[in-house]
């Protein structure tokens, strides 16, 4: 399942120039005829690309998102100032970025906090050899920060209560029917750049009808995306203050709110309450308990408070996931509800 019943697989202002390198040219306006912005960042330590930018992939398909031969990623998103594509890759011990359309400048301003520049790794101290052991194994984990509430807002809504598949079709004919085509050289990939608030809050109801998106998850939507600018502020907020914003939009609630923090805040402490299968892999794993409820995983994650999302982070990343015992929730219709 995914969304708030959803199995979570291996799941300030804006960034600091952490080891910066300038963005090439100077700040000219870049569109999707012109020519790419380029830049290069040596990241602080190890950096695991696929790790740390694996969040924002909705699926083998997502529209959005593509990573191809080589380890190279693209991501295409809408910025403050536009359009924007990012094409990221490791090069030795250096990143190398390109990124086209209008929002190109944004994209390579803020890559040092996409890739995690403002996380601090060693801001957790592992209480249990499962999770030492795992971070020994995986030292290029590190919690990305988008700084964009919306793109990770909506497909979250979209997850609520439904399989994983569903979400990931629903966000994929939505963002293809009503999105724009990535800026740059995107055609093969088929990227596309999600809609804008304003198209979003038009889409007719018979559009939602065909994605499968029942009337509560496209009425949350269309709630959010009224007031998307206000909710946008919340990427630049404390945790607690960022929950509250989100949570003031009916339909929006506490694993919502993680999931998209999780994501445009970098944040390692937002935990993701409410998710169907995530207390017992957690109890698990920590406990040899895996019918643990949200209270119990919580009262095991309390000597990660402050890093409780990295620590389930590695919990997942470790492999020690309970065998599922209930068959798949079978894809829903609609038409027949």
């Amino acid at each position: 399942m995914a969304g708030r019943f959803a199995p979570r697989t291996a799941r300030e202002p804006l960034p600091r120039q952490a080891a910066a390198g300038p963005v090439r040219p100077a700040r000219p306006s870049s569109t999707s005829d012109g020519p790419p912005l380029t830049r290069e960042w040596t990241p602080p330590g190890p950096l695991d690309l696929r790790l740390v930018l694996g969040p924002l992939r909705r699926g083998p398909a997502d529209p959005t998102f593509r990573m191809v031969a080589g380890g190279t990623f693209w991501r295409a998103t809408r910025t403050p100032e536009g359009p924007g594509t990012l094409r990221v890759a490791a090069r030795g011990d250096r990143i190398a970025a390109t990124a086209w359309g209008p929002g190109a400048n944004w994209l390579l301003d803020g890559l040092p906090a996409l890739l995690g520049a403002e996380d601090d790794p060693d801001a957790f101290v592992p209480r249990h050899r499962l999770l030492a052991v795992t971070r020994h194994r995986r030292p290029g984990l590190r919690l990305l920060r988008t700084g964009l509430v919306m793109e990770s807002l909506i497909p979250s809504i979209l997850e609520q209560k439904v399989t994983t598949d569903e979400a990931y079709r629903a966000w994929r004919l939505l963002v293809r029917r009503f999105g724009t085509p990535a800026p740059g050289p995107t055609t093969d990939l088929g990227l596309h750049v999600m809609p804008d608030a304003r198209t979003w809050a038009m889409i007719p109801s018979w559009e939602w009808h065909k994605a499968n998106v029942d009337a509560k998850r496209s009425s949350t939507i269309m709630r959010a995306v009224r007031v998307a600018r206000r909710l946008e502020e919340a990427a630049t907020m404390p945790l607690p203050e960022a929950h509250a914003r989100l949570q003031l939009i009916p339909g929006i609630g506490p694993w919502t709110s993680a999931e998209t923090l999780q994501r445009s805040n970098g944040a390692a402490d937002a935990v993701t309450v409410g998710d169907v299968h995530l207390p017992g892999i957690v109890g698990h794993a920590l406990a040899d308990n895996r019918d643990a409820d949200d209270e119990e995983m919580l009262t095991l994650l309390t000597p990660y408070e402050g890093q409780r999302h990295r620590a389930t982070r590695l919990i997942l990343l470790s492999g020690r996931v309970p065998a599922r015992r209930a068959p798949r929730m079978q894809p829903g219709n609609i038409v027949n509800l």
